[in-house]
């Protein structure tokens, strides 16, 4: 599905414009998300495996972003992405340990870490545990995709991935990262699709996928189509709720436009759980 980004801005804009407003909000920092036992005898998890909490106050029941930096899995530091604030949503920002200090899938693992302390502990915050959304962008998409759709990392934590409310991945790999593939003295033009790709994972009752691109002319080679072929392949396999977002004249710094596609998906996928909830038997 391809949309011009200078229709849609300013139709989602207003939307939320005034979603939030006289709503106090406050951050909470450098939250482990492992337990001490673990990372106590890892000084770089204790340093990297963290999160940052940013929550409306004095509301219940809110939805929740888990979000991901990218950096190719190298780099790129835990942020809350300023269009995400003041929208009556928590968002979580994520640190993981990044290659080459660790290899895969180890950052994977404190994606999947990050992801259960937030769906075990979110409603002591107030929020709703049935309303989590992964999101990121490039290789924090990657991440996002990756646990959301295999089920594995999940039940480690004696969890379901089909609880989460949402994948939103930002021009993330839908094959295997190409850091992945530079461990294994792959080259980057090498595609490759196997366990430690979100597309080996493919199946009709994941939560709803919404993937958003830049434009395949000016996006990272290839991203666009690996992102088109998921869609492609979800929808063959019979999943109903997956949507592709191209970024006309975007290239892979493409959040702008997305993040108010990001919003609608939280605020569609919230309307239609409480209407769900509320129907007589």
């Amino acid at each position: 599905m391809k949309k011009s980004p200078s229709l849609i801005i300013p139709l989602f804009l207003l939307t939320f414009i005034a979603f939030g407003q006289g709503q106090s909000y406050k951050t909470l920092e450098n939250i482990p998300y492992y337990e001490q036992s673990i990372r106590e005898a890892d000084t770089y998890m204790e340093e990297r495996c963290v999160l940052d909490l940013y929550l409306p106050e004095g509301k219940e029941d809110f939805a929740t972003v888990v979000w991901f930096h990218g950096g190719g899995l190298t780099g790129g530091e835990k942020e809350i992405p300023q269009a995400l604030k003041d929208q009556g949503l928590a968002i979580i920002g994520v640190n993981y340990r990044l290659y080459p200090k660790v290899s895969a899938p180890t950052y994977i693992a404190d994606a999947a870490a990050a992801i259960a302390w937030t769906l075990k502990n979110i409603h002591q915050y107030g929020g709703d545990s049935s309303l989590v959304f992964l999101s990121g962008h490039s290789a924090g998409g990657y991440l996002a995709a990756m646990v959301g759709m295999d089920k594995s990392w999940l039940a480690n934590y004696g969890l379901d991935a089909n609880d989460l409310a949402g994948l939103i991945p930002f021009s993330g790999h839908m094959i295997t990262h190409f850091t992945v593939r530079e461990e294994r003295g792959l080259p980057g033009h090498q595609a490759l699709i196997d366990e430690l790709a979100p597309l080996y994972f493919v199946r009709p009752d994941a939560p709803p996928l919404l993937l958003i691109t830049g434009d395949r002319e000016m996006e990272l080679l290839g991203r666009y189509e690996e992102n088109a072929y998921m869609m492609r392949m979800m929808k063959v396999a019979g999943h109903t709720e997956t949507t592709l977002y191209e970024m006309d004249g975007y290239g892979h710094n493409m959040t702008a436009p997305a993040f108010p596609l990001l919003l609608s998906e939280v605020e569609r996928v919230s309307k239609f759980k409480a209407t769900s909830t509320h129907k007589t038997p």
